[in-house]
């Protein structure tokens, strides 16, 4: 059974066929013509493109089960910051590794990344066999940080852009609107135009962000930042929970991607993205997890199912956001947000071959009348069976092909000891 295109209809009997790194064929009609290499059985799974986190800190594993149950700003300035300042390569490699082990079980085969000691998480990626947008995670409130921090941001784009035989494109992140002042949004605007890449930024995440913004510059924090120049670059904006209609309208014309974060943004009381409206408004808005330390898991069926509920509460109706638009939050349009649209998202020929397996044969997925509705509303991470990402497994029968999870599990276990 393949999904191959968000509009397109489920295919209950087809044959898909890999050459190298693309699809070369969705066969309905006829077979395949071989001989292949492998052949892999597809009867009682479901295939479809792998999923894309748009936006998570993934070496936060190291933060899961820490200090919960607090608003967001008293987590960070009193149990993550400064837990932060004493980070090391190791720790961001080893818990870098242990995030893709967790989101490669769980069928995310693209995600993007902003955090410290990025050349690190580069290498646990390229180790890996992920894809991955990467970027330095810059703080700086005040003038006297800029220029070391917008160094270390602009020295890891160059190094690593195109690695990984492609699979690691780079952004840059100024933080958000409350860390970082005016001068350092134009500087990485500048340097994004220069280096033709995009600027991965946290966005009108709580109440509280929107009321200093405001209260400081005389504006919301998506105006200011139209203000600044940042829209006239891509830009991939996480939260967007508190936006007006203003706002929504700012983001759909300038082309800025949305990261609903569900999970995180419940957890932590922030509220709930207007999902609804900005796609009405014409905004992209694609899944991400956030962080492990905030959202607890790095599941992104968890997320599609979660944004599918939330929307209809939220908007009242319960045709909101069907099941099969939930899941193209958390593929192809994650995929145009990571700005690899033309490549992934779907099945189709000539397309890069990243897909997962899942298996249709579990108690919760049974009957199988609408097999996407059951795997938006009662689809499990550990249901996803494979994981190709240029056609090659990295998962297989349930088993991690590129990573020795006994391996990271013992060394994160000796890591985490130093940071209770």
């Amino acid at each position: 059974m393949v999904w191959p295109r968000p509009e397109g209809p489920l295919l209950p009997k087809a044959d898909v066929v890999i050459e190298g790194r693309r699809f070369a064929a969705v066969l309905t009609e006829e077979s395949p013509q071989g001989p292949f290499d492998l052949v892999v059985e597809g009867e009682g799974r479901l295939l479809l493109p792998g999923l894309v986190n748009a936006h998570t800190h993934l070496a936060m594993t190291l933060f899961r089960g820490l200090a919960q149950d607090r608003p967001l700003m008293q987590w960070l300035t009193e149990e993550v910051w400064p837990r932060e300042k004493r980070l090391t390569g190791e720790v961001v490699y080893w818990f870098s590794l242990l995030g893709l082990a967790e989101m490669i079980k769980g069928g995310t085969t693209a995600f993007a990344d902003m955090y410290f000691f990025m050349e690190e998480v580069a290498e646990a990626v390229e180790r890996a066999g992920v894809r991955a947008l990467l970027s330095y995670g810059v703080i700086a409130p005040t003038p006297e940080r800029m220029e070391s921090e917008l160094r270390k941001a602009e020295e890891f784009a160059r190094e690593w852009e195109g690695r990984a035989e492609g699979r690691i494109r780079v952004a840059l992140s100024p933080h958000a609107p409350y860390t970082c002042g005016p001068e350092v949004w134009k500087r990485a605007v500048a340097l994004a135009r220069e280096l033709r890449i995009p600027i991965h930024t946290h966005l009108a995440e709580t109440k509280e962000e929107v009321e200093r913004v405001r209260a400081e510059r005389g504006r919301s924090p998506v105006e200011w930042l139209e203000e600044l120049g940042v829209f006239g670059v891509p830009v991939l904006a996480a939260h967007c929970v508190h936006l007006s209609e203003k706002d929504m309208e700012i983001l759909a014309a300038h082309g800025v991607h949305a990261v609903h974060c569900p999970t995180s943004n419940l957890k932590l009381a922030c509220g709930i993205a207007p999902v609804v409206e900005m796609l009405r408004t014409g905004v992209n808005v694609c899944l991400g997890t956030d962080g492990a330390g905030s959202a607890g898991d790095l599941n992104m069926l968890e997320e599609m199912r979660l944004a599918a509920l939330l929307a209809k509460v939220r908007t009242g109706d319960p045709q909101a956001l069907s099941a099969r638009e939930a899941l193209g939050l958390a593929t192809w349009r994650g995929a145009v947000a990571l700005g690899w649209g033309k490549e992934l998202g779907t099945i189709e020929e000539g397309r890069r071959a990243d897909g997962i397996l899942v298996r249709l044969d579990r108690v919760h997925l049974f009957p199988d009348y609408d097999p996407v509705a059951n795997l938006v509303y009662a689809g499990q991470a550990a249901d996803v069976e494979a994981l190709f990402v240029d056609g090659r497994f990295l998962l297989r029968d349930g088993q991690l092909q590129t990573l020795d999870e006994e391996e990271i599990l013992g060394r994160c276990r000796e890591l985490a000891k130093k940071f209770r």
